[in-house]
């Protein structure tokens, strides 16, 4: 064999090498795939998903099924490059990167203590949003879980604190209080009204720049209500804020007389505010995929998504815009009696 023949040889065996070694090298990014579906009006495990106890509940058809976004990947788990190729030529996947999932420079500790909390007020949210639309009284209170270690709210604001007010405003629940510091630029002070070990007093707080760029405090708050009757609430390892709506329209349904379904598969996604504002999520083409999947025809979307929806709708799929829990109410109860306007995502 020619030294040249050698040489092109031993080239390509290179080339061949780095080509393996760098397909299966560790990249920074996070493949999203349509992930399981769950009948909020059904069962997990031959557990009911909502048990409702102290208060009459009536029979349900169909079903009303959260969507979920599976990943792979992560700071602990990361995918290589073949992997993050192959979910670049599906369709049906999203590789984004790993940063827009997992918070860099975070303590998986307070990561994960937040997603609980978040959890929780999120099912906490479908409650109240529910019990709104019905007309049932209950109270609340936002309550102080934890501070960030070093943020301007550790040692400030104590845990079990109940807010009352920020800047004179009322704490009606816990994205007011969020908002209320948002509003606010990083350095400026924000003044909490809380009651402490049943005293009330005022606390001040400085605010600093988030990774983002946003302004806060760092403290964790979980919205803490008073509910007339138990509404229990069972999803296994689903969870998040994304499914709010999903809960409210469950509660609600088994609430009252009849099936709002029309024993119609419906699917959809959104969060919920206790005042029953729908809000909008990520993930939306892969729900919509895990949707159409379960057997639903009908997608409820929030408004803010509505426009990427429609870039994506697998066929069959009916698009329902949901503004508010509400608006779904009244749009499934159109849908069941062909009767009344069912609001339909736009283009624009």
């Amino acid at each position: 064999m020619s030294r040249r023949a050698l040489t092109l040889l031993l080239a390509g065996f290179l080339v061949l090498a780095l080509g393996v070694v760098g397909a299966f090298s560790p990249v920074p990014y996070v493949v999203l795939s349509p992930g399981p579906t769950e009948n909020t009006i059904g069962e997990v495990d031959k557990k009911p998903v909502i048990s409702i106890k102290g208060r009459e509940t009536y029979p349900t058809s169909g079903a009303l099924s959260l969507v979920t976004v599976a990943y792979q990947g992560g700071p602990a788990a990361q995918i290589d490059l073949l992997t993050a190729l192959r979910g670049w030529i599906d369709p049906t996947v999203a590789v984004v990167p790993q940063e827009t999932i997992f918070a860099p420079n975070r303590d998986p500790k307070e990561v994960e203590e937040e997603n609980t909390v978040e959890m929780t007020n999120s099912q906490d949210s479908a409650r109240a949003a529910a019990l709104s639309e019905l007309k049932i009284p209950f109270s609340m209170v936002v309550t102080v879980v934890s501070t960030e270690k070093g943020r301007p709210a550790d040692g400030k604001l104590l845990k079990g604190d109940e807010i009352n007010s920020v800047d004179g405003k009322p704490a009606k629940d816990v994205d007011v209080v969020g908002d209320a510091v948002k509003a606010h630029k990083p350095g400026d002070n924000v003044t909490f009204s809380v009651t402490r070990g049943g005293q009330k007093l005022d606390v001040t707080v400085p605010t600093v720049a988030g990774p983002k760029g946003q302004t806060l405090v760092g403290v964790v708050m979980q919205a803490k209500y008073k509910f007339p009757f138990d509404v229990d609430i069972n999803v296994g390892d689903v969870g998040g804020p994304s499914a709010g709506l999903m809960f409210s329209l469950g509660i609600v349904d088994k609430l009252t007389p009849g099936e709002i379904t029309g024993g119609k598969r419906i699917a959809g996604t959104g969060t919920i505010q206790p005042t029953g504002e729908v809000g909008a999520i990520g993930g939306i083409a892969q729900k919509m995929v895990g949707a159409k999947d379960s057997g639903a025809t009908v997608f409820l979307t929030p408004a803010d998504n509505c426009a990427e929806a429609m870039q994506a709708v697998p066929d069959g799929l009916r698009l329902v815009r949901a503004d508010t829990l509400h608006d779904a109410v009244l749009a499934l109860d159109a849908l069941r009696t062909g009767k009344g306007n069912v609001p339909a995502c736009e283009a624009g």
